[in-house]
């Protein structure tokens, strides 16, 4: 047994038992071969119920800070991530972007699932906000299909200013491989990549609920000062 398949043997029970998960659509994920899942982002703890409930490992490039070694939950998080083989990525200005996009690409190519969250960071008040395009360029650039996921009551689990995890329901949907057809072979145009990432956007809401903006989650949550 891999170490990420003894790993979840651990944590999805335990993961279960303490968060009842509802979990629609898993059968729209492909058995082999590589695939995007592109979901909304409510809180840091969202990879995790995505690797227990998906029967393949999935892969994320996380922001650096997730692997912080502050509080004991923060600890806990950050070796739960190293263990099942996450990989970390520095967001800071001046670092490459470019970097992190061929790392995924290699992670696709090697026939893996990879998480993405393409809002780029957490949601700041619940809307779905718009989505960053390295997410076309990667599923249109690696030809790997794209499958809309939709996490709720995550972020009523940890809020912010809150230490101690909270113990609700937790859902997650996915829904049928998005059509990114009529964007094909058209990774290097900046509006191809535009429109097959709204379109991607689009599905997750359908999904997920709810209000989305028009707006980037980073501006708005340089707004909020959050």
């Amino acid at each position: 047994m891999s170490l990420y398949g003894a790993v979840r043997t651990v944590i999805a029970p335990a993961t279960r038992a303490l968060w009842p998960l509802r979990v629609e659509g898993l059968h729209h994920i492909p058995a082999q071969g590589p695939v995007i899942l592109a979901s909304n982002h409510l809180s840091n703890i969202d990879p995790l119920f995505l690797g227990v409930v998906v029967p393949r490992q999935v892969l994320f490039i996380a922001k650096q800070e997730l692997f912080a070694e502050g509080n004991p939950a923060q600890r806990a998080f950050a070796r739960a991530l190293r263990a099942i083989g996450q990989l970390s990525v520095d967001r800071r200005p001046g670092q490459s972007s470019q970097e992190a996009m061929d790392n995924s690409l290699k992670v696709l190519a090697e026939g893996n699932v990879f998480g993405i969250f393409p809002e780029g960071t957490r949601s700041p008040d619940g809307r779905l906000h718009r989505g960053q395009t390295g997410l076309a360029w990667l599923a249109l650039t690696s030809g790997a299909p794209v499958v809309p996921t939709a996490l709720s009551g995550t972020q009523r689990i940890l809020p912010r200013g809150r230490r101690v995890p909270s113990f609700r329901r937790i859902g997650i949907r996915f829904g049928p491989p998005v059509d990114l057809s009529a964007w094909a072979g058209q990774a290097d145009r900046a509006r191809a990549r535009r429109a097959a990432t709204d379109a991607i956007m689009a599905d997750i809401q359908r999904l997920s609920g709810q209000e989305q903006v028009p707006r980037f989650a980073a501006s708005v949550k340089a707004e909020l000062g959050r």
